[in-house]
């Protein structure tokens, strides 16, 4: 199955400091196991690199220096299929906007959404479950239920 990791869990794999790192590396672990294929799109790319060479002292920034940004964004390329925008995504996003009464910032999530419904995956690996719920062709998967599997019965 092919899974969109979107650009929270390629900043978390990357960022072993962060509290959620080892629940995004286990979740991207097992999926691999599974024989799952993690694709990801030149929207979670750009805003990989926004977070990465935002200032620290900027809202959620990393602070990188670009060497540091590029050499993550290398093993990002390495480790991740990157999708490419067939011509209908947009028609998709414009419909999604509108049926769903998307505003704000939240047009990046409808346009990760068309994007997904015009190559056809359902799957995103997310820590932003709640921002994709409102769009019915999304399975959202949440790393840390993926990083803890149930326990068996007694």
């Amino acid at each position: 199955m092919l899974v969109l990791c979107d650009s929270g869990i390629l900043l978390r794999l990357f960022e072993p400091t962060d509290p959620r790192h080892p629940a995004v590396r286990r979740a991207v672990d097992v999926l691999l196991a599974r024989g799952d294929q993690l694709v990801t799109a030149p929207q979670n790319i750009a805003e990989f690199w926004n977070v990465c060479t935002r200032p620290a002292a900027a809202r959620g920034g990393f602070g990188l220096t670009i060497q540091e940004a590029e050499r993550r964004l290398e093993a990002i390329e390495k480790a991740f299929a990157l999708l490419t925008e067939p011509p209908t995504t947009y028609a998709l996003w414009r419909t999604l906007v509108v049926t769903h009464a998307v505003q704000g910032k939240q047009v990046h999530d409808a346009r990760i959404a068309a994007l997904m419904s015009a190559q056809g995956i359902s799957h995103i690996l997310t820590l932003n479950g709640p921002d994709f719920a409102r769009f019915p062709a999304v399975t959202v998967l949440d790393p840390v239920s993926i990083a803890s599997p149930p326990k068996a019965a007694p």
